[in-house]
């Protein structure tokens, strides 16, 4: 049996179970012991085949998400068939709690962009955490905070910023260590993909992750990119 390369040890690594996914967290280790009790008993695990929808724009949102497996994309695709990519769902992102917290229908898609597995979190159960787990909402405020600031920042760069510069923001925007706190330096990922979730062309984006590596930001390999420098793919993208 021949050993695992560093990259597929890591990308097993970026697998997990309900548990663990919990215990990594940034809420649920603040939960008291009955509150964690409940939610590891109600909470159930999803796959969501490549190109499949998780959840679907217009639907009334009945649960709360974590990634366990997988990547998928937050987007909306108008009638005509043009689409707005608002960015990435990685292992370890929490989604899903402004349409619960709005009680509206949902206003975005999510598609899986590879095989995943999500963890479905129901509606009472995050409705009954949110009444009586202070820790847990600090969380949901924190994390709106930091995605609302995210969002800001793309909608400015997707008017000022050339394609090299979004490609950085979106690759970026993968270790943004709230939203997507299992950030890897190595992602298993096609450059299609990378341009689903910059909202480029594929022809555009394969141009500017050239440019990205030829100025030692990244460095592109067979079945996805290493990131050398996460900083500087930051401040790449943030040149407004």
């Amino acid at each position: 049996m021949r050993n695992k390369s560093a990259a597929e040890r890591q990308a097993a690594s970026l697998s997990l179970t309900i548990p663990r996914l919990l215990a990594l967290s940034g809420w649920f280790p603040q939960l008291d012991g009955e509150s964690q009790a409940r939610v590891l008993d109600e909470m159930r695990e999803e796959p969501v085949a490549a190109g499949a929808a998780l959840c679907r724009r217009g639907e009334v949102p009945l649960h709360w998400y974590g990634t366990l497996e997988g990547l998928l994309k937050w987007s909306v695709t108008s009638d005509d068939g043009r689409s707005v990519t608002f960015g990435g769902l990685t292992v370890g992102s929490w989604f899903g709690e402004g349409t619960l917290l709005r009680a509206v229908p949902r206003s975005a898609d999510i598609i899986a962009l590879r095989d995943s597995r999500v963890a479905v979190m129901p509606q009472d159960t995050f409705e009954w955490l949110n009444r009586t787990q202070m820790s847990f909402n600090h969380f949901l405020l924190a994390q709106i905070n930091e995605r609302l600031h995210w969002f800001m920042g793309n909608y400015a760069a997707h008017r000022l910023l050339d394609a090299d510069s979004q490609v950085a923001r979106a690759l970026a925007g993968l270790f943004h260590p709230w939203l997507h706190p299992l950030g890897q330096k190595h992602l298993e990922t096609s450059q299609e993909e990378i341009a689903a979730l910059s909202g480029l062309s594929r022809q555009r984006c394969n141009a500017a992750l050239k440019r990205l590596s030829d100025a030692g930001l990244l460095r592109i390999e067979y079945g996805g990119i290493t990131v050398i420098d996460v900083e500087g793919l930051r401040r790449f993208g943030d040149r407004i």
